[in-house]
């Protein structure tokens, strides 16, 4: 049958333990540990964002630090309006896919290219920011070392692609990263209250300019927008619940919204504290060589503490750039092995280069991908991170959209007007936002490029034949390729029992006919004689 024509429920997918893989009993200390584990991996990305969003926010505003942290409280605000609405996103797709699969499941497969496009240019621009926030970091400690800013983002983007040779194995350690960083600046906020600072700031502060009444009500309106990069991975765990084969569908529903919460709780916390923290230290847009939360350590901790802080923070860009990573090319790998019709093995949109890994499941020619691109766009910049921050926002923000979107399709069919408002005030919230970001001029890149991708996706698509379950691919980029193969043997049962019931039907129909034709033949026998006898 052709794959066009199966209906999209059947491509979502069943919950891990209804496709024959039985799953480990976790006791309430496993549990725990597995969530520490899983929510410190996966806000590695958001957390990471802190290290450049709150110089961005302050250079939009010209450096009035007076209006920095109304406008980070704002940026707060919208990223807990995300957050409520990829708490319902989660718990209709337990089994994770993120917007993909709304948009596949609220508007046809056709549109879930466009997610998946947005997403394709924000692992790219992940990985370059990062690596360009870590270079930044390094030259902030080792100032002597700015003539090789490039360079310097370049080896460390050769040094995270080359770690992902060896897959998954270091989600562990991510989360600890993630963890020190933490720790690392709650230890900054704690010094930065003593009565008597540390070190001196080589950063910019303009004083006396000042803004007042509805002038700084339009001035946070329009720098708020830039500080969005913050929300980028906040939609991770929407996704990256699949990699939780250990639980149910109920178990991995609380964890991806317990994730989503803690993250918000966290980035809210650090980036308001350190934002507060640099309003009272009175440390404003720093030089060339340094950035702004760099300048806060300097003065706010002692040596070995600015010293352990910039080493956090480039080690924990590193993790976020790795997540990306490992993220992209998966989710290339899902689309060159999607699985086909019934009875004719794996058919792929991409080609089947791209889907080849190693021993280790890392899909290489992928990674060599996405290597050479983050690599033109780390130097077209100069390995500049704040020229990267508008372009970052855009991609993460069109994700959001159609999520969203997606979500008051759901909540206008099943009438529950709650969810609606709910869906619809986010909805409004990322619009704006992405509106007034585009509006810059060279942020149109972004959308640019995740249209390209969607496109050049969806022509792909059309040539494989249309196979079915497209929306289902970043579910299955997430999920290891034990289970990746578990939910591809699930489409070709569903294909083979959809088969079996056509047949079983159409035997049921010639039996039918069958049984009509011998009961008109037993008819016309029966008529004869009377009608001889009445004649």
């Amino acid at each position: 049958m052709s794959n066009r024509h199966v209906p999209l429920a059947l491509a979502q997918v069943a919950p891990t333990e209804e496709i024959g893989h039985h799953l480990p009993t976790l006791g309430p200390v496993g549990r725990l540990v597995l969530l520490i584990a899983f929510a410190f991996t996966v806000m590695a990305d958001p957390i990471s964002s802190v290290a450049y969003a709150i110089e961005a926010a302050l250079r939009a505003l010209g450096g009035n630090l007076a209006l920095l942290l109304p406008t980070m409280a704002l940026v707060i605000v919208v990223i807990g309006i995300v957050t409520l609405n990829y708490h319902q996103l989660v718990a209709r797709f337990p089994d994770g896919g993120g917007s993909a699969a709304a948009t596949g499941a609220a508007f046809g497969e056709a549109w879930a290219f466009l997610p998946i496009g947005a997403l394709v240019v924000d692992f790219v621009l992940t990985i370059a920011i990062s690596v360009a926030a870590g270079a930044s970091a390094i030259v902030a400690y080792f100032p002597e070392l700015a003539p090789l800013r490039v360079v310097a983002a370049l080896g460390l983007l050769v040094l995270v692609g080359g770690l992902t040779w060896f897959g998954h194995g270091g989600r562990t350690v991510f989360a600890v990263l993630t963890l020190a960083f933490v720790g690392t600046g709650i230890a900054l906020l704690v010094s930065g209250v003593l009565p008597t600072p540390h070190g001196g700031a080589t950063g910019l502060t303009l004083q006396g300019h000042t803004t007042s009444g509805w002038a700084s009500v339009l001035a946070v309106a329009l720098a708020f927008p830039v500080a969005m990069a913050l929300a980028t991975g906040v939609e991770a765990p929407s996704s990256a619940i699949a990699q939780l084969g250990q639980l149910d569908q109920r178990g991995r529903k609380l964890f991806g919204q317990v994730t989503l919460w803690l993250t918000l709780l966290i980035v809210g916390g650090l980036t308001l504290g350190l934002t507060a923290l640099a309003v009272r230290l009175g440390v404003g847009i720093p030089p060339r060589n340094s950035t702004q939360i760099a300048e806060v350590a300097r003065v706010a901790g002692s040596p070995l503490l600015f010293a352990l802080f910039q080493l956090t923070t480039t080690l924990l860009l590193l993790s976020a750039a790795s997540s990306s990573f490992q993220a992209g090319p998966g989710l290339l790998k899902a689309l060159a092995r999607h699985p086909g019709t019934a009875n004719q093995g794996p058919t792929g949109m991409l080609p089947v280069w791209m889907g080849r890994t190693n021993r280790h499941y890392t899909p290489y020619w992928g990674v060599l991908l996405y290597l050479l691109i983050a690599a033109a766009v780390v130097v077209a910049v100069d390995a500049q991170d704040q020229e990267l921050v508008l372009f970052y926002a855009v991609a993460v923000f069109v994700s959001f959209l159609l999520g969203l979107l997606s979500m008051v399709q759901f909540a206008r069919r099943e009438r529950r007007p709650l969810s609606l408002a709910v869906n619809l005030l986010g909805t409004l919230v990322v619009s704006v936002t992405l509106v007034m970001n585009l509006l810059r001029g060279w942020p149109l890149l972004s959308l640019v490029a995740a249209g390209v991708v969607a496109g050049a996706l969806w022509m792909l698509w059309v040539r494989a034949g249309r196979p079915r379950g497209i929306s289902m691919a970043v579910q299955q980029a997430e999920a290891g390729d034990e289970e990746a193969l578990l939910l591809s043997e699930l489409q070709d049962e569903t294909d083979h029992d959809e088969g079996a019931l056509g047949s079983e039907q159409i035997q049921q129909d010639q039996a039918s006919g069958t049984h009509a034709s011998q009961a008109g033949q037993q008819e016309q026998r029966e008529a004869s004689p009377r009608g001889e006898r009445e004649a």
